[in-house]
């Protein structure tokens, strides 16, 4: 197997990007059934499915599905200080950015005697899925519960895969206590989406559901909405496109293509730049790099399935960067503010040499937690507005009415709706200037 990237692209017409901008791991139809299946019998029998499951997909047969606190409370003590001080570091940077900006919309006259407002209310409960089977990522419960803690959500449950003989990675369970996390369930992959969703008897049920995942955890997510269910976004697997020039630095290219290619297997990292020889020197580095990597058998797959793509033009290399929508987008360039502007589609940006996704993936303090699969066209990664909704507010005096109503009225007519038109006109009716005025 190739250590590098195989597969090089120069100038490919527009009418070849759909073909090759296409993720690999795209769900097919027999891996969507296994997901419905899971969810319908998690949905049916609740815990005796969750645990038949847990049994068949991560070894775990125990009983006990919930982490006690005095568990939560022990973690601490499991970890190096120097990582509980790094985890503390990065919760601080978090909370920071993603403390709530904005103060609550002041009430807005549209017209005379007609006022409107919004306010922003938590989502009372919320369930944030950690990925912790080839790699704990407690950096994720920071990710997601911070913001959740932020916006004021007053249930947090969280659920993240145990080992098969139920243990939890220390680091998952410090963030979890650290960040305000409610309760803590050892259940994975799409039952334990589904357990969030439907609820069981040990498992409560929530109304939204955030959080990185595999293939099938992802599959899950945009199933469960079938029936009711919010979630953040279809996140994972991971991907990273690095748009270099021939000032970047090979070695952090090829160091920053490796960070996301270690994810997994179905991974994808993408290489842009203006020619032939910037690819051949990233692939060099890539090359001695990876087998550095403990996890190089999954970047080696990885690898496999993405590809480097050389545009001599800066405005077409833009226009296929925006088509693609990638994850995470580093621009090593000599310039990456002046190509930032053009940036219309990625979850988040990492501007010049000193800026490695990794930094965003721990501790810089934005969130990642980000849309995959070209979903950056559309979604925003996690922030505290995630786990927040506006309610619209309005009120109109008995004068306002008397302005607005005919209006409604109007349009309520136009449209067929004659309840509309009478829910209106009957007030206006009952104004002792209602003889005075012309409803339609």
């Amino acid at each position: 197997m190739s250590a590098g990237i195989r597969h090089f692209h120069e100038n490919p017409p527009q009418a070849s990007w759909a073909s090759l901008l296409r993720r690999p791991s795209a769900m097919e139809e027999e891996n969507a059934e296994v997901v419905r299946e899971i969810l319908e019998a998690v949905r049916n029998d609740g815990d005796k499915a969750v645990r038949h499951y847990s049994a068949r997909f991560d070894g775990y047969s125990g009983v006990e599905l919930e982490i006690s606190a005095a568990d939560l409370a022990a973690a601490e003590n499991q970890l190096e200080p120097e990582l509980a001080e790094a985890i503390r570091t990065a919760s601080r940077h978090i909370t920071h950015f993603h403390q709530p900006r904005q103060d609550e919309e002041e009430p807005l006259e549209v017209q005379a005697g007609v006022r409107c407002w919004r306010r922003s209310v938590p989502i009372e409960k919320v369930g944030i899925y950690v990925p912790g089977g080839t790699a704990p990522l407690f950096s994720s419960v920071l990710m997601l519960a911070i913001p959740a803690r932020l916006a004021g959500c007053p249930e947090i449950i969280l659920c993240t895969p145990p080992q098969s003989n139920g243990s939890i990675h220390p680091a998952i369970l410090f963030a979890a206590q650290l960040t305000g996390v409610t309760r803590v369930f050892r259940l994975g992959g799409a039952q334990a989406i589904a357990a969030m969703a439907f609820g069981t008897e040990t498992i409560p049920a929530v109304y939204k559901i955030c959080g990185p995942g595999n293939r099938f955890v992802t599959e899950a997510k945009q199933q469960v909405t079938r029936f009711g269910i919010a979630i953040d976004m279809p996140a994972g697997p991971s991907e990273v496109l690095v748009w270099s020039d021939h000032g970047a630095n090979p070695e952090f290219v090829a160091a920053d293509l490796l960070s996301q290619a270690e994810h997994g297997e179905d991974s994808q990292v993408v290489l842009v730049c203006p020619d032939r020889d910037v690819f051949d020197a990233v692939n060099r580095e890539l090359i001695q790099q990876v087998d550095l990597l403990p996890r190089r058998d999954k970047a080696l797959v990885a690898l496999e399935h993405s590809f480097a793509v050389a545009m001599s033009d800066q405005g077409q290399a833009l226009d296929l960067i925006n088509a693609y929508a990638p994850e995470h987008l580093i621009l090593a360039l000599r310039d990456p503010h002046a190509a930032a502007l053009g940036i219309r589609n990625a979850g988040s940006v990492f501007l010049g040499d000193y800026s490695p996704e990794a930094a965003g993936d721990y501790a810089s303090g934005t969130n990642h937690t980000l849309p995959t699969h070209g979903y950056a066209r559309a979604y925003s990664g996690v922030s505290t507005e995630t786990f927040l909704k506006k309610i619209t507010f309005q009120e109109i005096s008995p004068e306002g009415l008397e302005i607005l109503g005919p209006v409604v009225a109007t349009m309520a007519a136009a449209e067929a709706l004659e309840g509309h038109r009478q829910a209106v006109i009957r007030r206006l009716s009952s104004q002792a200037t209602a003889p005075e005025m012309r409803v339609p």
